[in-house]
């Protein structure tokens, strides 16, 4: 877990859970974002992920270990005493979403980017097959071939990650199920979330995930405040896209509005 501090006087905190297959280190850009315009940003690694992933054949971790994950997360953003938002992205939006729906989460509004519901790539035809085979083939490992130049159309960010090593995208079938099983009972579960405000964003031109999927989820919500923005021609990855600029800065308002509403002056 690390920490990186507001320049200047902090008016809240911002805990980061990334997507599967990722790292910290391909937020840089957001996180510097956030420290100037005056948020403490708490984030790290996902189990199984980021340094982890360099001593690791496939991603095998229990899904259990992303919950608890969570929970460090925020627990240690509560630290500051300061308001706190969650930010899930990909399949850490999924995780916020799915942890929202067991239990409240002591935050002032949760912030989710295209989230994981409905996969539109999946992992090879011979992992789909063997996953309804039982336990036993749980170890066998297979590829998601979700690539950065799926995620972004940014040829910045594409030049300087498609030879990141620590992005890893091996996986062991018993993963995969559980990943399937995390988006399905997130999906349609019928009970709302608790009441706080939801900034929901998506890619037009998504290749990895549905977004119809995760508007629907919204719209099953009984919230006071949602709000839904799909951002046109964008890919999956939208704080790496070339928009990004407007992407931050649309994010911003939300959280200063949020802010307002409890009493904060911005």
């Amino acid at each position: 877990m690390w920490k990186w501090e507001a320049d200047g006087q902090a008016k809240a905190v911002i805990a980061i859970i990334h997507s599967a297959y990722e790292h910290h280190r391909r937020y840089a850009w957001l996180i510097e974002k956030f420290r100037s315009s005056g948020f403490h940003v708490v984030m790290g690694d996902l189990p199984g992920h980021g340094e982890a992933a360099r001593a690791k054949n496939a991603h095998d971790e229990d899904f259990k270990s992303y919950n608890a994950y969570i929970d460090q997360l925020v627990e240690a953003s509560l630290s500051y005493n300061l308001p706190v938002f969650v930010m899930g992205h990909g399949l850490g939006a999924t995780l916020v979403m799915h942890a929202l729906q067991e239990k409240s989460i002591e935050c002032a509004a949760v912030i989710l980017t295209s989230p994981w519901l409905h996969l539109q790539i999946h992992a090879s035809k011979l992992s789909s097959a063997l996953s309804s085979m039982g336990k036993l083939t749980g170890n066998v490992k297979s590829t998601h071939e979700v690539t950065i130049k799926q995620l972004t159309r940014n040829y910045d960010v594409y030049t300087q990650d498609k030879d990141d090593h620590l992005y890893k995208t091996t996986i062991t079938l018993k993963w995969y199920r559980e990943l399937q099983n995390l988006m399905k009972v997130t999906s349609t579960k019928s009970e709302s979330i608790q009441n706080l405000p939801v900034l929901m964003m998506t890619a037009e031109r998504d290749k990895i995930t549905d977004r119809t999927y995760s508007r629907h989820w919204l719209q099953k919500q009984q919230l006071s405040e949602i709000q839904y923005k799909e951002w046109e021609n964008c890919f999956h990855d939208l704080f790496h896209e070339p928009e990004r600029e407007d992407v931050f800065l649309y994010t911003e308002s939300f959280m200063n509005n949020v802010l307002r509403s409890i009493g904060y002056i911005v």
